[in-house]
Order: structure tokens, then sequence, then C-alpha cells
């Protein structure tokens, strides 16, 4: 698949197939997604591919902590509330995807279903645990390098017929993701990845995320008229 094809066509993935992934396929992925860029050749990421029970293990203790109400767990600091136009663009994509699963806004409990999903790492075959090196905790180039593998994860996996969705929601228990994945103490959890092969006839699938028009995001200085 071509670069620009991947890029324009690429989206979230929510729904997948009760299919496996081979370990070859997600070698071949994590190859091409580690050649991303990072800050002086740092290279500061670390991958957990997780399937079978140890994902299971994950999606069960997520499920447990959330629904006894237990406050989530992160390793990274937590982002405030969104606001202003990023709030409305967060609202945007979640009126999109309820209306295209037939969620009505007073469906307490399909509501509640649709949480629960990204906590259960929407039933994926696989999730991939994304962390980098905890001596680098206060480096926020760190997290952006993590964060720009990250997207070449979701673009590679795309180029070879698999969807993805990144999943913070995966890791909100994140004493639960290291139990279960045995992640090393001098590595940071930062999100996860849940992977598998789309399900084309779960509707989520086919919503496409609005995005601004490029001259509301971008300023050409020095260019002649």
């Amino acid at each position: 698949m071509k670069l620009e094809k991947a890029m324009i066509e690429r989206r979230s993935i929510r729904g997948f197939k009760d299919e496996p992934v081979s370990k070859s396929i997600l070698e071949d992925v994590i190859a091409l997604a580690n050649r991303a860029p990072s800050s002086m050749n740092t290279q500061p990421w670390h991958l957990h591919v997780l399937t079978g029970k140890p994902l299971e293990a994950v999606r069960h203790g997520n499920t447990e902590r959330m629904l006894a109400g237990m406050t989530p767990v992160r390793e990274i600091e937590d982002y405030a509330a969104y606001e202003g136009e990023h709030r409305k663009r967060q609202i945007e994509i979640a009126v999109q995807l309820f209306e295209a699963m037939g969620i009505k806004r007073e469906d307490a409990e399909r509501r509640q279903d649709w949480v629960m999903r990204g906590f259960r790492q929407f039933d994926a075959p696989v999730s991939i645990v994304v962390c980098f090196d905890r001596s680098l905790l206060e480096n926020t180039i760190a997290h952006f390098d993590t964060g720009a593998m990250t997207y070449g994860l979701v673009l590679a996996a795309w180029s070879k017929g698999l969807g993805a969705v990144i999943n913070g929601q995966g890791i909100m228990q994140s004493p639960v993701v290291r139990e279960a994945a045995n992640i090393p103490e001098d590595q940071v959890i930062l999100t996860c990845v849940a992977l598998g092969w789309p399900d084309e006839e779960f509707v989520a699938n086919s919503v496409v995320s609005r995005r601004r028009p490029i001259e509301n995001v971008t300023r050409y200085l020095g260019f002649e008229e």
C-alpha cells in the first residue's frame, strides 16, 4: 500500500474479527514502526505484545477494577479535562460513534457497555503495550518520540490490512497491565494499541473523524505569492 493511501484511509478500528494475528505479521509491523524518528536517535520506546492468557488477564483486571469504582492509575501525569474547541471535537467524535451504533443518549446501559469496551481492549486479539525508559520520565521529548513510533505502529498495521486504535483506556489501571505483561520496573507505561483484523460488519468501524482544514492549522511565512 502506498504511504499516501494508508495515511488518508487509516481510521480507528474498534471492532475486530475473532481471528488471531500471526507473530510474523506483527514482527513486520513493528519493524516498520521501529524506523520512527527520535531525538538524537535515542529510541526510548519498548513494546509488549499481548494475546491469549496475558491479554485476558488484562481485560479481566481492568474490568473488575473499573466496575468496582476504583480510581484510574496511570504511570504518566494524567491530563486535565479538555475544554473549548478541544472538548467540542471530543464530543463530536463521540456523537459520530454513538449515532453509528444507534446508541441513544438516554440508553445508559449501552453507553456504559461502550465505555467498558475500551477497558477490554475493544475485544481485540492483540494489545501492544507501549512503554518508554523510566530514566526519561521527566523528558517530554521522550513522550513525543514514543508517540511518533505509536503512529508508525498503527499506520504500518493498516498497510498490512490490520486495524488498530490507540487506546488510553486500556492502561488506565496500569498495575493490572504491568503485572499481566510482567513489564520491567525501569519502563513507564504510556499507552496501548488494540489491534486485529477489522470486522467490516461492526458499524463504528466506518466512522471517519472530521479534520480541520489545513488553513486552520497552518501558517506559511516567506513564500512568494
